[in-house]
């Protein structure tokens, strides 16, 4: 048995090696889902910027547009000597060329700009997802999406559409049979900035080189992209100077229609009392491809050209594969 006074310096001994009950801290309740929530959250944000930063597909030239100061005479250029049935809608008229391209032409607004070419369009299959997919690579939308199509404006100040594939212009009619050519394949306007240029249409957009030439060898005057999924091509005039007149745009600013056949085109057009030797004017383009020049009222040309080159192309090669009657799209 032990005694009481010796059990007595035992404890205090025990305490003073051991020291006081130690607190023990209240349970945090858990969250389990707020880092699970988080990460859903990043996934989702990414997921987001993911799809909008693939670019949707681009397969051709939907249509073109120009300015006129007299509508009459253009709507017998386009009408008649072109051959295209038309129709009206809010101040433009459109000029069927096949089911899925057209032209337009409205009137000259006030005051009046340089250029008659006033807007080039092309065809993507989701405009939506491209409307993102600009806006995430901060380019400003000029107008917005609606009625299946969106613009913006280039880095040298060109107005350009995108147009969601299939759409169809209500009340435009069939392609008409009397008209020389049913495809649009290429459209160019005046470049003073190739590089700035290529930041929006190459590096963003994806078009790809398809070729370049001069009026002599050695010098280039003109640069030429497809679009990254289709055949047509988009061309820049550089040539044209820091002031060039309204005829000297004229040429440089212009819409190209293809032909397998260029001797058709020449029939076609005076089926369509074309007057004026340019109607039978044909001549070998510097890249090889047969090709026949006419002007409407307000200078704007219309380059008629045939699918393949018969030609040696001059200063570089063709890259891209040639455009068809039907659009590869």
């Amino acid at each position: 048995m032990i005694d009481p006074t010796r059990q007595s310096t035992l404890a205090v001994q025990v305490l003073t090696k051991v020291g006081p009950p130690t607190k023990v801290a209240p349970m945090r309740r858990a969250r389990p889902f707020v880092p699970f929530l988080t990460v859903v959250c990043i996934l989702l944000s990414l997921s987001s910027f993911s799809r909008a930063q693939q670019r949707p597909a681009i397969t051709g030239i939907a249509f073109v547009r120009m300015y006129t100061a007299d509508p009459t005479a253009s709507a017998a250029f386009y009408g008649k000597t072109l051959g295209y049935g038309h129709a009206e809608n809010n101040g433009i008229t459109r000029y069927s060329v096949n089911d899925l391209q057209w032209l337009e032409v409205e009137a000259l607004p006030t005051p009046a700009p340089t250029s008659r070419l006033a807007a080039v369009a092309f065809t993507t299959r989701d405009a939506a997802a491209l409307e993102r997919y600009l806006k995430a690579h901060n380019v400003v939308i000029e107008q917005p999406l609606a009625h299946g199509a969106f613009a913006v404006h280039d880095p040298e100040g060109n107005l350009i559409y995108f147009v969601q594939e299939g759409t169809k212009v209500p009340g435009l009619p069939v392609a008409s049979p009397n008209a020389p050519s049913h495809r649009i394949i290429h459209s160019g306007f005046m470049v003073k900035d190739a590089a700035a240029e290529n930041t929006f249409y190459r590096d963003l957009l994806g078009f790809r080189p398809y070729w370049h030439g001069g009026m002599k060898e050695g010098e280039t005057d003109w640069i030429s992209q497809q679009v990254p999924d289709g055949t047509d091509w988009l061309e820049y005039m550089l040539e044209g100077g820091s002031t060039p007149s309204a005829k000297t745009l004229g040429v440089l600013n212009h819409f190209s229609l293809g032909t397998p056949h260029m001797p058709d085109v020449v029939a076609a057009l005076a089926r369509n009392q074309c007057e004026g030797p340019n109607c039978a004017k044909t001549q070998m383009g510097k890249d090889g491809k047969i090709q026949l020049n006419l002007f409407d009222p307000d200078l704007t040309r219309v380059e008629y050209m045939e699918f393949q080159p018969s030609g040696t192309p001059c200063c570089s090669p063709i890259l891209g594969k040639p455009p068809t009657e039907t659009e590869n799209r």
